[in-house]
């Protein structure tokens, strides 16, 4: 049978994601690959291939039930079993703590696809085949499972039989079994899972029944969360089994939601074909809103599908349709710096400069003293301004957005606020953040608190204070002076207090030179003098648009960073033969915060090293084959998607969130400049 409902454009949507028995019957190699679907709300759904929950996070449908972010696992599993007569066959795979591994229903599965990002499964016993989907509506906390039959004797009276495991407990946590007994109800064939004064989770086949049937069942294992060094036992809630009905060609399945209404359909097929439809307008409307990806490769037009995982409602009260970027699934929220690094491949890349321009917007009602918030607050919540370069990148990110739409009433709009954020830096803001006259470029930092996006602290303890002068904050400084010269000029305004400002910066940016010629001092003027460590935040120097270097300047920023830091899935945050180096991100709390910016490889900042190489060889195919390790990565871990950080040593194991928004978005952007530059009409300038 067709992968895809009849209506869908298959040439428009990737080539399914892929793997047989080779991958899906070794509990290795099928746990190390999850699936991971979203809904533009905050939602999320994940699991692994083989099926078995190995994080905290993994769960049918964890949803926001505390809107924006608060967000709780509603529904851990369903288990499903092959039934024919007194025969049955699991389906599933469970890790139990004391490490047995029982039942192993991935030795049943045949086959796993990524169908545009829909998780398929197939499975085979004997001559039975069966198929089954799980999907989340969009804008919907609402997720569905559907099974089928596509080979086997039509005369077989062939059931599924599935356990209903429930939780209430943030995504973050754990449950320890009794901890919540919620009232069940079955109310007109729907089950209903009533957690009073908090929230309702409803229930209902199609094509079957369900009877409640509450038991706790206890003592899962979960072993990523032991190698990260946290509790690795949960426990989750029995409430029901659902009996269902298998026809051949025939989809019978589960819809589960938070809250009282209705689904607004119970046809399966309709339910998919709109997912399908969605994937499909997505890759359509970037090849309508640039040639570029009219010939993209498949791994490209994949992350085009990815790049939509990120992008999410956040309505305020004078922005209704106000949208943001969480930063990473599953555990990171919506960020300032994360958001404004992303936004250009997530939006304009992919030809929806509608939601930069919300996204953007939305930001605006946040800048404060010239800052951008780090942590986006939530309802009630107080914004936390503790980040430096925020603001900066959301001066670049105006300049993307305007170099994409020439969206010139947008500027007006917002230029106050872009000039408020210029001139905050350059008099002095929160935390010591301010322009130092003498050379013109901002110093940063106080004792106890981590500005930049090398972040990490543990319990009071600043892994990488960087006090000081930051190369790459005065990159983006330098870079934002510039844009805002541009924009005051398109708007009529003088540009000459922004020019005299970049003309001091650029002058300033000389000092970073290291006198051995070998690339750019990391900080300038720190506590304990200038810091000379090998990281890659010298890259944003040469692969930012406005560059404060000369050709041959850049030229050297890169041959270092390449010949340092270099992998195949980002730069190295610290070069390996630093005496602070950290080759494997791995341990407690500590042991990986001690890692995470001392040598952890950083995916977001492939994409930066391509343009910067671009920029300096005029090479485009060499800086594109930069980008194309990338397209094995999405065979793994996070499937479809680009993970956070990678180790510093080979071979470069995956570590972090398994979706990492500035990751899928720098890499998606710098393949869209780089091959822009490949199809530019002869004498047109290709912004870098």
């Amino acid at each position: 049978m067709s992968a895809l409902p009849s209506n869908a454009r298959s040439d428009e949507l990737p080539k399914a994601v892929g793997f047989g028995r080779e991958i899906c019957g070794q509990l290795d190699q099928a746990e190390r690959r999850e699936w991971w679907l979203t809904n533009g709300r905050g939602a999320y759904a994940a699991g692994t291939l083989a099926g078995s929950l190995t994080r905290r996070y993994h769960g049918i449908l964890v949803a926001p039930v505390a809107p924006p972010l608060g967000r709780v696992l509603v529904l851990a599993k369903a288990d499903a079993r092959l039934v024919e007569g007194e025969r049955e066959w699991p389906l599933f795979t469970n890790r139990w703590s004391g490490g047995a591994v029982q039942p192993a229903g991935l030795v049943r599965i045949e086959s796993f696809r990524l169908v545009g990002r829909i998780p398929t499964w197939i499975y085979a016993i004997g001559d039975i085949r069966i198929e089954q989907r799980i999907w989340l509506e969009r804008n919907a906390d609402r997720i569905w499972i559907a099974w089928r039959p596509v080979a086997g004797h039509p005369d077989r009276n062939l059931r599924l039989r599935v356990d209903l495991l429930v939780d209430a407990r943030d995504h973050h946590g754990v449950t320890q079994g009794g901890h919540t007994q919620p009232e069940l109800r079955l109310e007109d064939g729907q089950l209903r899972v009533l957690h009073h004064h908090w929230f309702e989770l409803g229930i209902r086949t199609i094509g079957g029944t369900v009877r409640i049937d509450p038991a706790w069942v206890e003592a899962f294992d979960l072993p990523i969360e032991r190698e990260r060094g946290l509790e690795d036992r949960d426990d989750h809630l029995r409430v029901a089994q659902a009996e269902l009905r298998l026809e051949t060609g025939t989809w019978t399945g589960i819809t589960a939601a938070v809250g009282p209404e209705p689904a607004p359909t119970l046809d399966l097929e309709e339910s998919l074909r709109r997912q399908y439809a969605r994937d499909a307008e997505l890759i359509a409307r970037a090849r309508s809103a640039d040639p570029a990806f009219e010939m993209a490769p498949d791994w490209i037009r994949r992350l085009l599908l990815a790049a939509d995982d990120f992008i999410f409602a956040r309505p305020l009260e004078d922005v209704p349709d106000g949208e943001s970027v969480i930063a990473g699934y599953p555990w990171f929220g919506d960020w300032g710096r994360d958001t404004m690094i992303a936004l250009p491949g997530l939006t304009l890349a992919t030809g929806r400069p509608e939601s930069a321009r919300r996204i953007l917007e939305t930001f605006a009602r946040f800048v404060d003293g010239g800052m951008l918030p780090n942590v986006f607050p939530g309802t009630g919540e107080v914004p936390e301004y503790n980040t430096v370069d925020a603001a900066l990148w959301y001066l670049e990110a105006w300049r993307a957005y305007l170099e994409t739409t020439g969206d010139i009433g947008a500027l007006e709009r917002v230029f106050p606020t872009l000039d408020a954020i210029v001139r905050a830096y350059r008099d002095g803001t929160r935390y010591g953040i301010g322009m130092d006259p003498e050379d013109g470029l901002i110093r940063a930092g106080e004792p106890g608190v981590q500005l930049t996006w090398m972040d990490a602290m543990v319990d009071g303890w600043v892994v990488t204070p960087r006090i000081g002068k930051p190369v790459e904050i005065n990159a983006l400084w330098y870079n934002g002076l510039v844009a805002m010269r541009d924009f005051a000029l398109r708007l009529g305004l003088d540009p000459a207090p922004y020019a005299r400002l970049a003309e001091d910066a650029a002058a300033g940016f000389q000092r970073y030179l290291r006198s051995d010629g070998d690339g750019l001092i990391d900080v300038l003027d720190g506590p304990e003098g200038d810091d000379a460590s090998l990281r890659p935040n010298q890259i944003f120097a040469v692969s930012l648009p406005a560059s404060p270097l000369s050709p041959e300047q850049q030229a050297r920023v890169v041959s270092v960073c390449g010949r340092e830091l270099l992998t195949s899935h980002g730069l190295r945050s610290l070069a390996p033969s630093h005496p602070d180096y950290r080759g494997r991100y791995l341990g407690d709390r500590w042991e990986r915060d001690g890692a995470y910016h001392q040598g952890t490889v950083w995916g977001w900042l492939l994409g930066h090293y391509a343009l910067a190489e671009y920029r300096v060889t005029d090479d485009a195919e060499l800086a594109l084959s930069r980008l194309e390790p990338m397209a094995d990565h999405l065979r793994d871990a996070g499937l479809g998607s680009i993970g956070e950080i990678f180790d510093g040593d080979p071979p470069h194991t995956p570590r972090g969130t398994p979706l990492q928004a500035w990751s899928v978005a720098c890499t998606l952007e710098a393949w869209w400049r780089l091959r822009r530059t490949q199809t530019a009409d002869p004498g047109q300038v290709p912004a870098t």
